[in-house]
């Protein structure tokens, strides 16, 4: 006997055996048991996550025997053929294939007339999206009012391009991706059936290869076992997905905690060696990261005990803001894996941007903020370009609800008089003992005189407007000679032209383009952002570069505050975000209007997707 694949051997026969689709069984079971029998269901779902498999299943309940029950028996004539697709009253059309009105016409024809050997006559429409609309036309009258005789099953992987008039005629069921877990436990009891030898971490991947699709994960399996010579072992598994394994992942981990570039570069270099793909390898270790994450915030959200206490160090040993920052790195980096000079190129240089981005003393799962800057220092920056340590308590602050102000303390711009480095700290929250004390007191009317050591503490609470709670540094400001010739801040009435005149790029555009102007002082400035790109301010060094644009800008010392909170007015992002979707809207029309896609749709039944057309560089708005 010729050897039959697992995807069809292991097909379940009842609803017990059924995997990973509770909600539907119930709904069934239940209509089944108390004769509440609709006369149309739609099923909807990803590829192989059982849509054909349950319209055999009900048809077997409707047809059994025994009665029309939840649980067939399996072994009568109607059920034995349904199994093996011989049953004349159990009709399963590819609407693919036969996609056209006469296709359907034929179709409904045999519905008029009674079931030649089972209790109902079942017609199983596969892919029904695919119909035309003249075909779907011709079956509404019959879907809605069809022979006491007559059962229709729907299945579709794309619902929305089924008519509203077809659904509103239909029972729906949306059948949901398999869980991993689930198709693990499924993929143990069949290998166990087979007799085949099996390491449990390869059906990991397996699983996870699968996407969520039981029939996709019962095809690795066979060629899983066929790779393997009748056994199925991790690395033959990994060799064959060309996925990487857990050991190259926390190896990145590692080499990132210890901040060891060599580390890092020498797991792509073997990663190179065997073949793995780094696209695989991005995606992966933003899963992971992910799961880091919620070792820190929610570690009760991850069920396996192993695999919670094996992330916890790096939970304690990662800041949350760096997390979220390299689990950006690392989608971006992967999205941009296709337009690198090839993807070693591009891994590596996501490796150096992680490595770029790194805290210069990690924090201790956040805790450990005052010693490392909070996720918020970056590397390479000078000792006096560097914001001084703050306390846990305004670090938090630094997130909080009620729009705190961060600020930025930069040099001043070689044309100008040097600026004192100035603090980031509130003064409210600076101990007493801590703040640096005169030699001597000077006379009243002069300002005092700050240590080096102890630079002071920079804001407008003199200022109309500004946030109070600091200290502007007189004498900086009595010393620094008038600028010549340099745009004055009252005349900038628009923040955004004034982003496109600074030039600005990367990820200190991006802050800018996020931010509203709020107020502006011949000094200072005032800007607020959303919450939700407050990860765009977390790191200091994007922060200080947007100062030192505005500083060369207006070629005198100007002090960017940024707070978080609600914006009032349009973003720059917002704006061009507004554009674009507009653009594409008058490019999608204009394509409608277009005759000759007129006529393709009329001709072909063709469709246009939206999202797929892209407007024409340097349209107008």
């Amino acid at each position: 006997m010729s050897y039959q694949v697992l995807a069809r051997k292991w097909r379940p026969r009842s609803f017990e055996t059924l995997v990973g689709q509770d909600h539907v069984v119930r709904a069934l079971s239940h209509a089944l048991q108390t004769q509440r029998l609709h006369h149309a269901y739609l099923f909807t779902g990803t590829r192989g996550v059982g849509k054909t498999t349950i319209s055999r299943i009900l048809a077997k309940s409707l047809n059994c025997e025994t009665g029309i029950t939840a649980a067939p028996c399996g072994q009568c004539t109607a059920c034995l053929e349904i199994d093996a697709g011989r049953f004349t009253d159990y009709v399963e059309m590819d609407a693919a294939s036969n996609r056209g009105v006469d296709d359907m016409a034929s179709l409904l024809e045999k519905a008029a007339y009674a079931p030649a050997r089972g209790r109902y006559k079942v017609y199983m429409i596969d892919e029904v999206h695919m119909l035309t609309g003249h075909a779907f036309n011709a079956m509404l009258k019959t879907l809605e009012e069809p022979p006491e005789h007559m059962k229709f099953i729907l299945a579709t992987t794309d619902p929305q391009k089924i008519p509203v008039t077809v659904l509103s005629r239909c029972l729906q069921f949306n059948l949901k991706q398999m869980p991993q877990t689930h198709i693990v436990d499924h993929l143990t009891r069949l290998l166990q059936a087979e007799e085949v030898p099996f390491e449990p971490h390869a059906l990991r991947h397996i699983a996870k290869g699968a996407n969520g699709s039981m029939r996709d994960a019962l095809s690795l399996l066979d060629q899983a076992i066929a790779h393997g010579a009748g056994k199925v072992e991790e690395e033959g598994v990994r060799d064959m997905l060309g996925t990487v394994g857990e050991d190259h992942l926390y190896e990145l981990l590692d080499a990132l905690r210890a901040q060891d570039i060599a580390a890092l570069l020498a797991v792509a270099d073997g990663m190179e060696t065997r073949s793995l793909s780094f696209d695989s390898a991005l995606q992966e270790f933003a899963v992971l990261l992910h799961r880091v994450a919620l070792a820190q915030f929610a570690p009760q959200a991850i069920a396996d005990p192993l695999e919670r206490e094996r992330l916890q160090p790096y939970a304690e040993a990662f800041d949350p803001e760096f997390l979220q920052l390299a689990y950006q790195i690392v989608t971006h980096s992967r999205e941009e894996l296709a337009i690198a000079p090839d993807e070693y190129t591009g891994f590596t240089m996501a490796l150096l941007r992680l490595h770029a981005f790194r805290p210069e003393t990690p924090g201790a799962g956040g805790g450990n903020r005052a010693a490392g800057g909070g996720g918020g220092q970056a590397r390479g920056l000078p000792a006096a370009s560097r914001p001084a340590a703050a306390t846990p308590a305004v670090q938090a602050a630094a997130f909080a609800p009620a729009a705190p102000v961060m600020a930025v303390p930069i040099a001043a711009p070689a044309s100008a008089a040097p600026v004192a480095p100035v603090d980031a700290r509130p003064v409210t929250s600076v101990p007493e003992p801590e703040r640096a004390a005169p030699a001597a007191l000077p006379p009243q009317d002069e300002p005092p005189a700050y240590e080096a050591e102890q630079p002071p503490l920079a804001a407008y609470a003199n200022e109309p407007g500004m946030s109070a709670g600091y200290v502007e540094p007189a004498s900086a400001a009595r010393e620094a000679p008038a600028p010549v010739a340099t745009p004055a801040m009252d005349d900038v009435t628009d923040w955004h032209e004034l982003i496109h005149r600074m030039r600005l790029g990367g990820m200190v555009r991006e802050l800018a383009q996020n931010c509203e102007l709020l107020r502006m002082s011949d000094s200072a400035m005032q800007l607020r952002l959303a919450p939700e790109h407050r990860h765009l301010a977390a790191m200091a060094i994007n922060s200080q570069k947007l100062q030192e644009a505005v500083t060369q800008h207006f070629g005198r010392p100007v002090r960017v505050n940024i707070e978080i909170g609600a914006v009032q007015s349009e973003t720059l992002a917002q704006r061009n975000d507004a554009d674009k979707r507009q653009r594409h809207a008058e490019a999608v029309a204009s394509l409608e209007a277009d005759p000759f896609v007129q006529e393709l749709i009329e001709r072909f039944d063709a469709t246009l997707i939206e999202a797929s057309v892209k407007p024409l560089q340097g349209a107008a708005p």
